[in-house]
């Protein structure tokens, strides 16, 4: 066999391996809309309450844990509670973003609620952020008036990348903010303020990136292929972390956990948190009085209600909360933003060419219903 034929035939035998190999490998992730919504399998379960509840997991939360679960007493008496199982101790160790989500989760059902026709009746139960259960809740039916638009919670989005830099309208930040101006602050990313923020975002990504016990709880929440991504309905996958075309396929099929832990990983998730500072109108903070147990639900819902506002104006929401997260960072923050309050919220904010569709992944209503 001459030189020239075995070198054809050797490529072609790599070639042929090669598309063997991309065939049988891990070509797409699964998406929100690849998932069908499952009904209940407990025989007292009404369908309504399933959709409610489905909705209400819609709300985010940090690294997409979904932190909740519901004890089913009774059709439509429930109570919301805390999954330990889902706490971030290295990046939340007092549970505080926990009761954030579990916020959203209560307002996002409240709202469903109201679509189906009922009003929510809410019982406080827990104490501290630890407390298993939070909060119990009745829906009572009643004609409703003012149904919400539960489109605005199916479509809800957390979005990364590719925000312009425009100033935020005069007529949009007022409808962001005019309902709850004592609670939400707007900082333009060209001010003095705002500017303070996207440094110290850099500075707090920087720690906590190189801080092996955050690292690690990354790690153990991204769903590298499809099949963990379908097996646990939760966490962040390379569609969540915006890792598409060939990267996202390279990372789906090649890495794994220990890849998170190297130097490459940690630099390249930095430049993009550079490149994502870079891009925003500004940024929002959102305050409470205190940090109470109830305080924080209502702050997590307030996050909520602002969060269902801003598609509609074409608005994208990122929350970046590593500056609350690392200790020598957040001691600076109040004084340097002028706010005294307790801040609970750093959320970046801007407009969008085009919004795009909802990703991230729940878990089916049956998951996290408790008898």
């Amino acid at each position: 066999m001459n030189r020239t034929k075995f070198i054809g035939i050797a490529g072609g035998s790599i070639i042929a391996t090669v598309l063997t190999s991309y065939l049988f490998s891990d070509k797409s992730n699964l998406l929100r809309k690849d998932l069908k919504l499952i009904s209940s399998n407990n025989a007292t379960f009404k369908v309504d309450e399933n959709e409610i509840l489905h909705l209400a997991s819609l709300a985010p939360s940090g690294h997409n844990a979904q932190p909740w679960f519901v004890q089913y007493l009774e059709p439509y008496n429930w109570i919301i509670g805390n999954d330990k199982s889902k706490w971030l101790p290295a990046v939340d160790p007092t549970q505080r973003e926990t009761i954030l989500s579990i916020g959203a989760f209560i307002q996002n059902l409240e709202y469903a609620a109201s679509t189906f026709g009922y009003i929510c009746h809410w019982t406080l139960l827990a104490k501290t952020n630890q407390d298993e259960q939070v909060v119990q809740v009745k829906l009572n039916k009643i004609e409703s008036k003012n149904p919400f638009d539960i489109s605005k919670i199916r479509t809800r989005r957390t979005v990364r990348s590719n925000f312009l830099n425009d100033e935020l309208k005069t007529e949009d930040l007022q409808y962001l903010t005019s309902s709850e101006p004592e609670f939400i602050h707007y900082l333009p990313a060209i001010g003095k303020e705002g500017r303070f923020i996207s440094d110290q975002t850099m500075v707090a990504n920087r720690l906590q990136t190189y801080r092996d016990p955050a690292q690690q709880e990354l790690s153990d929440w991204i769903r590298f292929s499809t099949k963990d991504t379908d097996k646990y309905r939760d966490g962040l996958t390379t569609a969540s972390m915006e890792i598409e075309g060939f990267s996202g396929w390279v990372v789906r099929n090649f890495y794994n956990k220990d890849n998170v832990m190297k130097k490459d990983f940690r630099e390249v998730g930095l430049d993009k948190v550079k490149q994502q500072v870079s891009e925003s109108a500004g940024w929002i903070l959102i305050t409470s009085k205190d940090n109470l147990v109830a305080t924080l639900l209502e702050t997590g819902r307030r996050m909520q209600r602002l969060f269902l506002k801003v598609r509609e104006k074409n608005i994208a929401i990122h929350p970046m909360t590593q500056i609350l997260e690392e200790p020598s960072i957040q001691q600076q923050l109040n004084q340097a933003v002028g706010i005294s309050e307790n801040i609970q919220f750093i959320l970046r904010l801007g407009y969008l060419k085009d919004y795009p569709k909802p990703v991230s992944l729940r878990r089916p209503v049956d998951w996290f219903v408790r008898s």
